[in-house]
């Protein structure tokens, strides 16, 4: 995997400012990993670290959990995380999903 870092908040930006991130669906695959999370023990930025090779992904495997919370620390204990996998087919379905996006809610 390249270790081009991948600023998801680059499609939300405008001369400056911000535009709020909204919650993108990303789809359940055949690949994907599941891991059971122990609250306190496990970390997002770990699983990124483990699955993807980079600690920076723990974002997107949240995405990918829309039911888990909206912050790590929501993440109920013994929750069956899915880590949404090969990392570089899931960042371009995210992309795709981005324009989709901004094509129907405006830029």
């Amino acid at each position: 995997m390249s270790r081009q870092y991948f600023n998801r908040y680059e499609f939300f930006e405008n001369d400056g400012d911000f535009k709020i991130v909204p919650g993108i669906e990303i789809k359940i695959t055949s690949s994907d990993k599941y891991v059971q999370f122990k609250r306190g023990k496990d970390r997002l930025d770990k699983f990124s670290q483990e699955y993807y090779g980079t600690p920076v992904f723990g974002w997107l495997i949240l995405q990918a959990n829309p039911t888990a919370g909206s912050i790590e620390f929501e993440i109920p204990d013994n929750f069956l995380l899915r880590i949404p996998f090969p990392l570089v087919n899931t960042l371009q379905e995210y992309k795709r999903n981005v324009e989709l996006y901004n094509l129907y809610y405006g830029e």
